[in-house]
Order: C-alpha cells, then sequence, then structure tokens
C-alpha cells in the first residue's frame, strides 16, 4: 500500500529495513569527497539491478542503528538525458530512499540551486551541503544558511570536505534529519513531473534574493588573471603542452631511478629467500617459478613507483582545475573532426586506464559520437603503456633524449587520434550537434591528502589487476619458451609463433621475440614486459642492456609506436563491447587498431631507414 503526495514522490508504507541515503550533485562538487569523509573512505562498488552502472555503497551504525549511504552519478540536471542522469532517475523510481543529500558548489550556488529545488519539487527529504564554503568566502560570496534553510524547506549547512570544515556538523545534522524521518519514498513519472512543474530562472532569482550576494561579476579573481595566460587563445595551448612535457620530464628523470632499489630489493629475495626455498623442487619446476610466475610479480613491483607518480602528477593537474581547463582549449580543434571538448576530457581520463574513459562516453547524447570516441580513446597513452615506453626508450635512449621521445610518443598519440576521428567523421555520421557545456572550477592548490587518497585509489586497482594478469601472462609464456624440450630461441613454440608473422612485422622492424610479447600485451599491456623477460631468460637489469645491444632507435621506437595503437587490452576491449552493445564494432576497433599501429609503424620506421 502506498499512499500519494501532491508531488511527484509516493510514501511507502513499507519502510526500508535499513535507511538509505541517496547522495546526488553536479560534477565537481566534492560530493564524492564529502561521501568519502561520512563513509571514512569505506566505500565498496555495488551493482544495482537494473542500473546500467555500479554505484559507491557503505553501509554506517548511527546511534545502533544501520545506514545505507549510496553515492549517484555527477549529473546536471534531474529531468536531463545522459546516460548518468537516466542512472539517476532510474534510481529514484525503482529504489526507496529516506533521505537525499545534495551537495553543490556554494561558488557557484546561483547556477546549482536548481537541483535542490528540483528535489523539492518532486516531495523528497533533503538536507542541502553547500561544499567549498571557504572559497566562497574568499571569492565574496555570502550566503544567509538560515534564511535559505527556511525558503527551501531543508536543512542547510556550509563545509569544506577537503579540508573537513563544517563537516562534522553537516554528518550531526544529516544523521539528525534521517533518524526524524518517519517515512520512505519513491518517485513516480520524475521525468514527467519535473516538466509540468519546471524551475525556471525566476524561481531561482525569488529563492536566493536577500538570501545568496554574488559577487560582482566584474570583480578580478586570482583565477581570472591567471585565465588571461592559461585560456589565452594563442598561448594556451603552448603552455598547456609544456606543462604536459614538463610531466613527462619529471616522469622520466624521477621515475626511472625508483626502480633500482625496488630491483635491488626483488633480487635480494630472490637470491637469500626465494631460491633457497624452492631448491628442493626439481630443476624444471624451479626454473618455472624463477622465470614465470616471479618474474612477472617482479616487474609489476619494479614499476610501482613509477606509476604511483604519474598518478601523483594528473591527481595534482586535475584538483588544481587545470585539466578542466585543456578540454575548452582543446575544444576548437576537436569540433573540427566531429568530436568537442568533452571527447579530449576523456583521452585524458584515459591517462590512467581507457576503461572508465570509455565508460565516461555515456555522457554524450550522440551514439555516433559515443563510438568515434571509443575508436580514438584507446590511443591515449595509458599507465600501462608508460612502464613499457620507459623501459624501451631507457635501453636506446642512455641519456635525457628518453624524456623527449616520451613526450613525442604522446604528441603522436593526440596527433593520430585527430588524424583518425578527421577520417572517420568525413562521413557526417559523427558531428556533434550537441552544446558542449563545462564548468572551470576556480584554481585550488592540491592538498597532499587528497593527492594521496586519489593515488591510493588509482594504485590499488592498477596492482591487483595488473598483478594477476602479469603473473598469468609470464607463465604462459614461459610455457611457450619452455616447449618443446630442449628447444631454444625461435625454435620454441613462441619463436615460432613470432616468426609466422614475421613477413608482416619485418617491415616494421619488429623481430619475432618482440611480436610473441605483441600477442601476450593483448591480455594486459602489462604483459609485454614479463614476456620479454621469459623470452630472453633475463633479468630487467639484464634485458635492457640486451635490448640496447640488438635494437636499433628505429627498431625501438616503431615497437613503441605499435604499442601505443594497437588492439586495446582485454578489458578495454570487453568494456568497448559492453558500452556499444554491437560485436561487430567490437570486431571493427580491433581490426581499426591494428591497421593504424601497422601503418604508422611502417611509416616511421621505413622513413627512419630511408634517411639514416
Amino acid at each position: 500500500m502506498t499512499l500519494s503526495t501532491s508531488t511527484g514522490a509516493i510514501v511507502s508504507s513499507h519502510q526500508n529495513t535499513i535507511k538509505r541515503i541517496g547522495f546526488i550533485g553536479q560534477p565537481n562538487t566534492g560530493k564524492s569527497t564529502f561521501f568519502n569523509r561520512i563513509t571514512n573512505a569505506g566505500a565498496g562498488v555495488a551493482n544495482w539491478p537494473g542500473l546500467t552502472v555500479d554505484l559507491l555503497q557503505a553501509t554506517i551504525e548511527i546511534h545502533g542503528h544501520e545506514v545505507e549511504f549510496v553515492d549517484l552519478p555527477g549529473i546536471y540536471d534531474l529531468d536531463g538525458f545522459t546516460e548518468d542522469e537516466r542512472v539517476v532517475q532510474k534510481f529514484l523510481e525503482e529504489f526507496a530512499i529516506d533521505l537525499i543529500v545534495v551537495v553543490i558548489n556554494a561558488t557557484q550556488i546561483d547556477r546549482q540551486i536548481r537541483m535542490p529545488l528540483q528535489v523539492k519539487s518532486l516531495g523528497l527529504p533533503a538536507v542541502v551541503v553547500l561544499n567549498m564554503a571557504d572559497e566562497a568566502k574568499r571569492y565574496g560570496v555570502q550566503i544567509d544558511c538560515v534564511e535559505l534553510s527556511d525558503r527551501l524547506e531543508s536543512p542547510v549547512y556550509t563545509i569544506s570536505a577537503k579540508y573537513g570544515t563544517g563537516c562534522a556538523v553537516a554528518i550531526n545534522g544529516i544523521t539528525r534529519t534521517i533518524e526524524e524521518q518517519p517515512h520512505t519514498y519513491q518517485v513516480q513519472g520524475l521525468v514527467e513531473h519535473l516538466e509540468s512543474a519546471p524551475v525556471t530562472e525566476e524561481y531561482m532569482e525569488s529563492i536566493l534574493e536577500g538570501a545568496v550576494q554574488m559577487p560582482s561579476v566584474t570583480s578580478v579573481t586570482f583565477t581570472n588573471r591567471l585565465d588571461k595566460w592559461l585560456l589565452h587563445p594563442i598561448w594556451g595551448l603552448p603552455i598547456f603542452f609544456f606543462v604536459m612535457f614538463l610531466v613527462f620530464w619529471f616522469l622520466w628523470s624521477i621515475g626511472i631511478p625508483t626502480a633500482d632499489p625496488v630491483d635491488a630489493a626483488t633480487g635480494w629475495f630472490q637470491e637469500r629467500i626465494l631460491e633457497p626455498v624452492i631448491s628442493p623442487f626439481p630443476t624444471e619446476l624451479q626454473d618455472f617459478i624463477i622465470n614465470g610466475p616471479w618474474n612477472g610479480f617482479a616487474t609489476v613491483l619494479s614499476f610501482v613507483p613509477l606509476v604511483a607518480l604519474f598518478f601523483v602528477a594528473m591527481s595534482a593537474l586535475e584538483d588544481s582545475g587545470y585539466l578542466s581547463r585543456s578540454a575548452y582549449l582543446m575544444d576548437s580543434l576537436m569540433s573540427r573532426v566531429g568530436l568537442d571538448g568533452r571527447g579530449f576530457v576523456l583521452q585524458m581520463m584515459g591517462f590512467g586506464c581507457n576503461v572508465p574513459a570509455i565508460m565516461g562516453t555515456r555522457v554524450m547524447r550522440s551514439r555516433a559520437m559515443r563510438l568515434l570516441s571509443m575508436l580514438i580513446i584507446p590511443l591515449a597513452l595509458c599507465s600501462a603503456r608508460l612502464q613499457v615506453f620507459v623501459f624501451i626508450l631507457a635501453a636506446i635512449f642512455p641519456n635525457q633524449g628518453g624524456a623527449v621521445a616520451l613526450f613525442a610518443l604522446y604528441v603522436i598519440s593526440f596527433l593520430v587520434a585527430f588524424v583518425v576521428a578527421g577520417i572517420l567523421s568525413l562521413s557526417g555520421q559523427f558531428k556533434s550537434r550537441d552544446p558542449f557545456v563545462l564548468e572551470l572550477p576556480p584554481y585550488r592548490l592540491p592538498t597532499i591528502k587528497q593527492v594521496l587518497l586519489n593515488v591510493w585509489g588509482e594504485m590499488k586497482q592498477f596492482v591487483s589487476k595488473v598483478t594477476v594478469f602479469m603473473i598469468i601472462g609470464a607463465s604462459l609464456i614461459w610455457i611457450l619458451t619452455a616447449l618443446p624440450p630442449g628447444a631454444e630461441g625461435l625454435d620454441t613454440l613462441a619463436g615460432q609463433l613470432g616468426k609466422f608473422f614475421s613477413p608482416i612485422m619485418d617491415p616494421i622492424g619488429i623481430n619475432p621475440f618482440l611480436t610473441v610479447s605483441l600477442i601476450f600485451g593483448f591480455v594486459a599491456k602489462e604483459v609485454q614486459l614479463a614476456g620479454l623477460a621469459v623470452i630472453y631468460g633475463l633479468s630487467n637489469d639484464a634485458l635492457g642492456i640486451k635490448l640496447s645491444q640488438d635494437l636499433t632507435f628505429a627498431q625501438g621506437f616503431s615497437y613503441c609506436l605499435f604499442s601505443l595503437l594497437y588492439i586495446p587490452c582485454l578489458t578495454t576491449l570487453s568494456t568497448i563491447w559492453g558500452e556499444s552493445k554491437s560485436l561487430k564494432f567490437t570486431i571493427f576497433s580491433v581490426v581499426f587498431s591494428l591497421g593504424t599501429a601497422w601503418f604508422v609503424s611502417f611509416i616511421f620506421y621505413q622513413g627512419a631507414n630511408l634517411f639514416s
């Protein structure tokens, strides 16, 4: 039995066994940061029946009663049309809720007040949290929380989720509100209700008038002054690429030396502990353990510091507000090839991992744009490829020239993506017809704690995923290099597999051993290094010396180019299939990436030999 209200919500006579609180808000409002403070970063990913994405969920005991907290995707409008907005709409319509926490950016309250008013219109009980209150005060935004609370008919709290200011008061307020809330709600016809009773600009202004005072639009802030240079129509892009060059120079100069102490530690462990422990085993089994699973695991460990530094740099740039501006800078260029700034943002996300970037294409309304983005995102220089490039470039560039070569791969990934998108959009099917809307947050100084939390979350996923692939991949490669018994080099199964593709790979300078590593790189790009170590039967240091002797610059860089552009890893490919819901398109993406990788590597290798 349900009791209808005069709004879009219904009051259910069946109470939730565990009270449920949903968090909603626009992207970049600090919603998830505040959610993590409440849950002590203890939330886990949960699958909700009928929803296309997994949501962060945590159950916490409050005054002897369990309460469920759910972090919903960041959205701009409750009656919008993007995939994430549909997820929120479906959640509110299909799952009973006891309280909504609306998190908005206090510095942009004049634009973001719409969402609390939409929640009010639906008749859902809510608590409004004004985040970044410290920045709002600094910019001259004045908010009368008591008056605003009366007008919204909901408690209003000001906080700084980044520094923790006001969070305890807000959490106590949320706790008190949920304890006093007698009903459980669901929404019927959410979009229809909001369309029949829209939140108008006049209504928003009437709510804010007298309760919120915004600074003069003519006032000059630090962000305005910095944007005069960083968003300059001429100097903006050169400055951006210079910043990215500094990132890769930092990774090269600081990241490579960090592998040495890790290699020393794993070498000591192998010599002093592992080898004595397995010495009673048969020789073949000892060889398998050392050169298979252990070699793969040791390779992962040696690159953990490098990848961690990469995530530190990218997290700092993102938290500072600069990456959002890169999308604005690139929008005019991307629009010429059928995409917009969103495509660039997603490719920047692909630096960490292609998988979340491909899932992020859901924000695009046009299916053609989503498919085009799915084709070019895997061209991004992801963290898995990064360790491969650093290792190979260090072998063929024993000096700081490797930093320039690494940056060149980054630039090439964008140039190839740009050209490919332009060619594919010639049909007109990929042309964007949707306006590109992007909030440019004020510049902020990233906090060490927040950067480290971001890096910790990324590294947990990276290490857990990569270790499994690395150990399995290295073990399979050992088997292929050990069979048939007594065979060595190209006479092994791995060598024969590499020789089979020689007619295709020889014109781009990739020998059979490198070819085998590329085949296993399809499982996960990190396996390429473990594969090379197993194929050559050498440790990381010895392998680097061997490759520096065997490979010319043209061969090494051609290998890097092919690794950059060919088939994405198995996880990425499965994500493309899941997001596109088309096996034909997924197969096309494989063939397309292989063709692109071979063509670019061929042009480079043959050109390098021609002019050498």
